[in-house]
């Protein structure tokens, strides 16, 4: 709310500046429709005083208004000069508000469902604060590992078969390979190899389209197609 009327404080400030600069331009225009009739008085003396019809005075008379008008004239072009100077600075703050006001309005990167929230509604929270866990559940990645005598039969871009535990057997899902590690790790805990002896493996990222009935942390086995 401060931001907005900060921002209507300034836009106040710019309508008045405009109608300063259109003010400023006018007497600008009057002055040089007056300088053109002074120059055409000036032109028409100088041959009056050629020919010896007009007098001295006169010249100089009418030389001296055309001096004046042109001083005029240079006085509120330096006018205008401080309205611009002014015109510019209050455009500058008003994006630099508009800026501020835009960073207040939170915009999710990816559309997703949140998982955890950090905060709650009307809850002060500090910048660089996260708000909430947000996660795109169309796609998940499945991390699975696998042994150094498999290793050589996969690559990056292969279709396998990804399957869940159901009610009534096994669930398939089809999966990408989409990364491959480069480094041997020791087999982790939580995993079961086909052959214990290995105590090697391999870690794997599997795209796997989700239909809304896989969950995260949920286990699975790969089936190489």
């Amino acid at each position: 709310m401060q931001l907005h009327l900060k921002k209507e404080q300034l836009q106040a400030s710019f309508i008045n500046i405009q109608s300063q600069s259109k003010s400023v331009l006018s007497q600008i225009n009057v002055l040089e429709e007056q300088l053109k009739v002074q120059q055409n008085n000036l032109a028409r003396i100088k041959k009056m005083y050629a020919e010896g019809s007009a007098t001295k005075k006169q010249l100089d008379d009418i030389q001296g208004q055309v001096n004046v008008t042109k001083q005029q004239i240079a006085s509120v072009q330096a006018q205008n000069a401080s309205v611009i100077s002014q015109y510019k600075s209050l455009t500058v703050q008003i994006k630099q508000i508009e800026d501020q006001i835009d960073r207040c309005t939170i915009i999710n990167p990816v559309a997703g469902t949140v998982l955890i929230k950090y905060v709650s509604q009307f809850e002060f929270v500090a910048p660089g604060k996260p708000l909430y866990q947000i996660q795109d559940l169309k796609e998940l990645k499945l991390k699975a590992y696998v042994t150094e005598p498999q290793l050589s039969e996969i690559k990056i871009g292969q279709k396998v078969w990804v399957e869940v535990d159901a009610t009534k057997g096994q669930k398939r899902f089809s999966g990408t390979i989409s990364w491959i590690s480069a480094n041997a790790e020791f087999t982790p805990k939580i995993v079961q190899t086909k052959d214990e002896r290995q105590n090697l493996v391999y870690a794997i990222k599997i795209d796997v389209e989700n239909d809304g009935s896989l969950k995260i942390g949920m286990p699975a086995s790969v089936r190489f197609q």
